[in-house]
């Protein structure tokens, strides 16, 4: 299967090729025809569109939703997953998905045999449609399929229609990716310019910090996630005003989440210290860095919920935005920037956060109103045509 699958690729990128350079597509000595290239087409969208068929289909039955470990972004990948391993002929599925359902076997069992027989049938249709056709000679005109050239732009083909094929479904996880992914570079940053102004015992300091973070985001996303399906099922209907409530109900309860835990850092920071060490003197610079590290942590409240509803209504690039906007924009130009203006440059390094939180914030705030709003008119503006 992986050598038909290639070689469907091999000749749409011929076909692509010689319309490019206004070349004759040809491949192996034969013409390339219309049925041709409707059987490499077949070849090469097939498995994607069972795929996110399949997926789609399985979302929509309840017990599936009921079967999942996680009902956030996550539990789509596990669906996602699910249906990619069984168009593949594997059959894996991640842990925690009770891949056992009606509705889950019969369309799994369905990739299982559209992803092996409607790629088996259209290239042997293609093999004898090339068969058929008479051989010609090589000539000036005739596009080369054994240089560097071509194997880039297959490579290129390739990319560019699973890019295109997969990316909307993909694009769902991509801004809890990012938000994620870039903690592990900002803590690197911390540390190197902790360590340089204040020594081991900041270092220190800063990893319990990154575990009270921890502590605070993890129900904060857990709660978002948790909106997530919701205001994705709603704005899919077309109900303008439950996705509106779900965001107002998701709003209300993070931040105040956020202002209880931020209250209780700033009330009882040594607490939170002896937690993760029994050493006084660690106690005491964490809890007196603590205070500044999480001043704005109330504020995050807000973040998760603008950032998490951008995905569910499908503007998943605003959400990256916002999250590359506060991490890479600001907070990690801070941490360098910030010790250069300050007297106490230690405290400076852990000012960067809240600064980056309050001007991120206060963007995301700016830009969710706008195309918050514009989504729901557009909604209503679609219930009313």
């Amino acid at each position: 299967s992986g050598l038909y699958g290639m070689l469907g690729f091999v000749i749409l990128t011929v076909f692509i090729a010689g319309l490019m350079v206004g070349r004759t597509p040809e491949y192996l000595g034969k013409k390339i025809g219309p049925k041709e290239m409707r059987m490499a087409t077949i070849l090469c969208i097939t498995t994607p569109m069972v795929l996110l068929i399949g997926a789609a289909v399985m979302c929509l039955d309840p017990a599936t939703v009921d079967s999942l470990n996680n009902a956030g972004a996550h539990g789509f990948s596990e669906v996602l997953y699910a249906a990619t391993s069984a168009g593949g002929n594997n059959g894996s599925a991640f842990a925690g998905f009770n891949a056992n359902t009606p509705m889950i076997n019969v369309v799994l069992g369905f990739e299982m045999l559209a992803n092996r027989f409607i790629p088996l049938a259209a290239t042997l249709v293609l093999a004898g449609s090339l068969c058929a056709r008479p051989k010609v000679a090589v000539s000036a005109g005739t596009l080369s399929t054994s240089n560097a050239m071509f194997v880039f732009l297959l490579i290129l083909v390739v990319l560019l229609v699973g890019a295109l094929s997969m990316f909307p479904a993909l694009a769902l996880g991509v801004a809890p990716f990012i938000m994620q992914s870039t903690e592990s570079l900002l803590v690197l940053c911390f540390n190197s310019s902790l360590l340089k102004y204040g020594g081991d015992l900041a270092v220190g300091a800063m990893t319990i910090l990154s575990s009270v973070m921890q502590f605070a985001m993890l129900p904060l996303q857990g709660i978002a996630q948790g909106a997530q399906p919701i205001s994705s099922y709603n704005f899919g209907a077309g109900n303008a005003q439950r996705v509106r409530q779900t965001f107002w109900l998701l709003l209300k309860v993070s931040l105040g989440y956020a202002l209880v835990l931020w209250a209780c850092i700033q009330l009882f920071p040594g607490a939170f210290a002896r937690i993760f060490t029994p050493e006084p003197e660690l106690v005491a610079f964490t809890a007196g860095v603590l205070r500044i590290y999480c001043g704005a942590l109330f504020l995050m409240g807000i973040q998760i919920a603008c950032q998490m509803t951008f995905v569910s209504i499908g503007n998943a690039p605003c959400s990256i935005v916002v999250a590359v906007l506060r991490k890479f924009v600001l907070l990690l130009p801070l941490i360098y920037l910030l010790p250069h203006l300050l007297a106490d440059q230690t405290r400076a390094v852990f000012l960067a956060e809240p600064v980056a939180d309050v001007i991120a914030v206060t963007g995301t705030v700016l830009l969710f109103s706008s195309q918050f709003r514009k989504a729901l008119r557009g909604l209503e503006n679609d219930n009313k045509s």
